[in-house]
């Protein structure tokens, strides 16, 4: 067998064809029919639209159409909008820099053309008549044509991959690729609520969402999307700090989903899928949500132009910002704030039931919370006022304090309590609390109370565990975080990056706890290490926490390891099922509950009470039917 000759000669160099460079870009714009809706609706909303009608068939294989009433495109610029980087958003590189526009890259239309049959017709404002431009998708752009169109954009997707019927074999079903069409645009609908959005499929009606600038409106526009229950758990946070904003929904801890469906994230209103933004609700949710759970929410992060980079992905849905670790802190902390002052006593219903017009007897789980607390930068937090009055009184809470002693500084209630505070029926004629007053204990296990509203019952072990937790917490924070010296240092191997942060962070590793010392090109020893830690795989935490680093500019991982030991002798220091409580003693753990953040979950995520409406329990027994 003959030796395979190579030739030497240095191969030409040429220009591609401009069809094929605009193949190529489709390649990296247009995945799949979802990302020719996405650029379509944004090109929409980028002209003012009011109202835009979606129209999909078969999945989008076949056609996607987006009408919409805005300024449409003038006659002698319809051409030019199908060349390659032809845009009208932007115009210098400073325009760049702050570019607030969906689209400003002049890319999407010919990418499109490229790989599909497009037909574009338009009406400017003050035109006498629109102008229709067919392409055929072979680079061929043939004169406009006059039409028929009120103001506005129609743009007609047909056969999309119909000339690359090697992408067009990667495409999955109908069905799979209309979830990613419908995904896209509950996105668009989702960030512009004073927008009017329609989705036909097949010839059906599938979303008609008229546009709202109220908040009620706004609110109704949440609930449709995603569901009268999400409304119904969920916060409303409005803060702003300097150039920063955030704002939006969020959902409670006990409403939590097994995946991400239901997490959207804007950055001046473009949906982004960054890393960051979501590892700071992460970091909000510690403590307070199961960690095989997800929230849900749809947050809104307003900052200036020219503080964060949209032109870092092909599809925009990455970001980088210029102070990632300020925009970390500030989410983070917003939403933990509002999450923290989660307790009984800050309960306040029916808020959101009103506004989406949902029926009165399905609001038992609509909160908003409200705290005393001042915020400690410019902005301030959006409250509604507090049902109950949970200031301490003359009588009840202060002679139930034997009571409270008695469970809290032993960490176990003692079965020979003594017999002081509230007697039976005397403090529910005198005054309210949240969670009302004890009734009785069940199998050991829940507290049945009575309050104003109906029913509470308390799972006393996970409301006992997250009081004890947080009365550590609050201790250890209090205190400085004791060191120990390691008897034989450990010795870590590591790649050239983790040597370079190790470097950079030693003094945040020392603020944490660590002695970290670089002692060569590849290793660092470590001499001392927080003294709750020091059972801990100390080679794999510092390996995580140099990891966090690169990621996110800041770990959590020391905390998260302290916080576990915390749990663990809270735990161990609740009490127990089967524990027999006395009136008083299950009286002194509501009162304590009102008193406690984020005592509306256990250390792990669970909720720790129930309320039942007077209104549930008479349906139960069809009372009034």
């Amino acid at each position: 067998m003959g030796r395979k000759e190579f030739s030497i000669e240095s191969p030409d160099i040429h220009h591609l064809p401009a069809q094929l460079v605009n193949q190529i870009a489709a390649g990296e714009i247009v995945e799949r029919p979802a990302s020719v809706l996405k650029e379509l609706i944004e090109n929409s909303l980028d002209a003012a639209a009011r109202q835009i009608v979606v129209e999909l068939e078969h999945g989008g294989l076949r056609r996607i159409s987006v009408r919409d009433d805005g300024h449409g495109i003038r006659q002698d610029c319809l051409a030019l909008a199908m060349g390659r980087h032809a845009t009208s958003k932007i115009h210098n590189q400073q325009d760049l820099v702050n570019v607030m526009t969906m689209g400003f890259r002049g890319e999407a239309l010919p990418s499109m053309g490229s790989v599909s049959r497009m037909n574009i017709t338009s009406c400017a404002a003050g035109a006498e008549h629109a102008w229709k431009l067919v392409c055929e998708g072979d680079g061929e752009l043939p004169e406009p044509e006059p039409a028929a169109h009120p103001r506005g954009t129609s743009i007609e997707i047909c056969d999309l991959f119909f000339n690359t019927p090697a992408r067009r074999k990667f495409l999955r079903t109908e069905k799979t690729e209309y979830k990613h069409l419908e995904r896209r645009f509950l996105e668009q609908a989702l960030a512009r609520p004073d927008v009017a959005f329609r989705l036909f499929h097949n010839g059906r009606a599938v979303y008609s969402m008229d546009a709202a600038e109220e908040e009620a409106g706004r609110n109704k526009r949440i609930a449709d999307v995603l569901g009268k229950e999400f409304i119904e758990n969920c916060l409303y946070v409005d803060h702003q700090a300097g150039d920063l904003r955030i704002h939006g929904w969020f959902s409670l801890p006990t409403y939590s989903r097994s995946q991400r469906d239901q997490q959207f994230f804007y950055v001046n209103q473009r949906y982004v899928r960054d890393k960051l933004l979501m590892h700071a609700v992460t970091q909000a949710y510690r403590d307070v949500l199961h960690h095989q759970r997800q929230p849900a929410f749809v947050l809104f992060l307003d900052l200036p132009a020219n503080q964060v980079d949209v032109n870092v992905h092909p599809g925009k849905h990455e970001v980088r910002f210029r102070e990632d670790r300020q925009i970390h802190g500030f989410i983070s902390q917003s939403l933990k704030k509002m999450l923290t002052d989660t307790s009984p006593g800050s309960m306040q219903k029916d808020v959101y039931n009103e506004s989406v017009g949902l029926p009165a007897d399905s609001a038992t789980k609509s909160m908003e919370y409200s705290t005393n607390q001042p915020s400690q930068n410019t902005g301030t937090f959006q409250f509604a006022q507090r049902r109950f009055d949970t200031q301490p009184r003359p009588y009840s809470v202060r002679e139930q304090m034997s009571g409270f002693e008695k469970l809290f500084n032993t960490g176990v209630a003692g079965d020979n309590a003594p017999s002081v505070g509230v007697s039976p029926g005397e403090g529910q004629q005198g005054e309210e609390f949240p969670l009302g007053f004890a009734v009785a204990q069940l199998h050991g296990i829940y507290i049945l109370a009575e309050n104003a509203q109906g029913l509470v019952i308390v799972d006393m072990h996970a409301a006992h565990e997250r009081i004890s937790y947080e009365k550590l917490k609050s201790q250890l924070d209090k205190e400085q975080l004791s060191t120990q010296p390691l008897l034989v240092p450990v010795h870590l191997a590591l790649s050239q990056e983790e040597i370079s942060l190790a470097e950079s962070n030693i003094l945040y590793f020392n603020k944490i706890g660590f002695e970290v010392e670089v002692i060569t090109d590849s290793s660092i020893v470590i001499r001392t290490v927080p003294e709750m830690l020091a059972r801990a795989d100390i080679p794999t935490l510092v390996r995580d926490i140099l990891s966090d680093l690169a990621e996110h500019g800041r770990s959590s991982r020391m905390e998260d390891s302290i916080d576990e030991i915390l749990s663990t002798m809270a735990c161990h220091g609740s009490v127990r099922a089967n524990r027999h409580l006395t009136r008083d003693e299950m009286n002194a753990l509501l009162r304590e509950m009102e008193q406690t953040e984020r005592s509306n979950q256990c250390n792990h995520g669970r909720p720790t009470w129930q309320q039942f409406s007077i209104t549930e329990i008479d349906k139960w027994f069809l009372r009034g039917q």
